[in-house]
């Protein structure tokens, strides 16, 4: 299997705990599991890079198991158990030197060390995401409904490093509801974007003392799913239960363009580190890659993907890395 795991560059998770291998250059998808033991708790949720060379792929699991797949051997070489169904979905896995982090949607974020015990942190109910800050690897984000953005240094545990705060109420004296559905660490600063349930999308300053946003603008009408940051880094790149996909500009929160081709919800979007490509994925079952710059169309590939496809990541090289919840 070693051979056609090295050609593809799309991994997909699906529903029945198969590990799907896509190569777009050859227009094929190759399955990677163990089919005597296929069943709906195996459905994967949540996807990512084990190891900065993006030789390992880590599969979180519904029934709380991260197992990790070699993408140069094509098997999996590793199983762990990081909680139970009853905690809840995956909502983010990370990687730091000596430790994996996972995070559930009951508010359980974890630390997992070798030989030390394990940190569990509580980031409160209904977590939608975690992410991690690329460029400080014991940071990471968390956020979900009626639970705002935190910051915490998996280090100093004990308290979030950076709490968001309610956007003041509406024009009729209301509370604006919170809805945290996505989020990333702007490169080269401290600031954070977030895309919301209620269509707004918001830039936060941990250095600023209202800590509320210091940028906000809205697309579309639809709650918002995913969002990503291109290469450009003044740029963000969102998503909606609709399908439409938007390039909006983080200096002046206008919409510089929008993204056709889905026909369903975007679950997942994730634009390339260094190219002008943006890969998506949504209800339609269709994988699709754009171009940043005229905004067309490069890629269309059906790998009979589960429409519930969720999390895409980006190889250096092209790979890209879907998961299905």
């Amino acid at each position: 299997m070693a051979d056609k795991s090295q050609i593809c560059s799309v991994w997909v998770g699906s529903e029945t705990g198969i590990l799907k291998g896509v190569s777009l250059s050859k227009k094929q998808a190759f399955n990677f599991c163990e089919f005597s033991c296929l069943s709906r708790d195996q459905e994967v949720c949540v996807l990512g890079w084990g190891d900065p060379q993006e030789t390992e792929v880590l599969v979180g699991s519904v029934n709380g198991t991260v197992k990790t797949f070699s993408t140069e051997k094509g098997i999996f070489t590793e199983t762990r158990q990081c909680g139970e169904s009853t905690q809840g979905r995956f909502t983010g896995l990370a990687v730091t030197d000596s430790a994996l982090i996972t995070c559930v949607e009951t508010g359980l974020l974890r630390v997992w060390k070798e030989g030390s015990e394990t940190v569990e942190i509580n980031a409160g109910k209904n977590v939608s995401r975690m992410r991690q800050n690329p460029s400080q690897c014991n940071q990471v984000a968390t956020g979900g409904k009626e639970n705002g953005l935190k910051v915490w240094d998996l280090e100093r545990p004990e308290t979030p490093i950076f709490t968001s705060k309610n956007v003041r109420n509406d024009w009729l004296d209301l509370r604006v509801p919170e809805w945290v559905r996505d989020m990333a660490f702007i490169p080269n600063s401290d600031k954070i974007v977030t895309c919301t349930g209620l269509h707004q999308v918001r830039v936060y300053d941990p250095a600023s003392p209202q800590r509320r946003p210091v940028l906000e603008s809205e697309f579309g009408e639809y709650p918002l799913t995913a969002l990503s940051l291109p290469a450009n880094k003044d740029s963000v790149v969102v998503g909606n239960t609709q399908g439409q996909l938007a390039i909006l500009d983080l200096r002046k929160g206008l919409v510089r363009g929008c993204l056709k081709g889905l026909a369903g919800g975007v679950r997942g979007l994730q634009c390339h580190p260094s190219l002008p490509l943006v890969a998506s994925c949504g209800l339609d079952r269709f994988l699709r890659v754009h171009s940043l710059e005229d905004r067309t169309l490069q890629h269309t590939h059906t790998a009979h993907l589960n429409p519930s496809t969720q999390t895409i990541t980006w190889e250096a090289s092209h790979t890209v890395v879907f998961s299905e919840s």
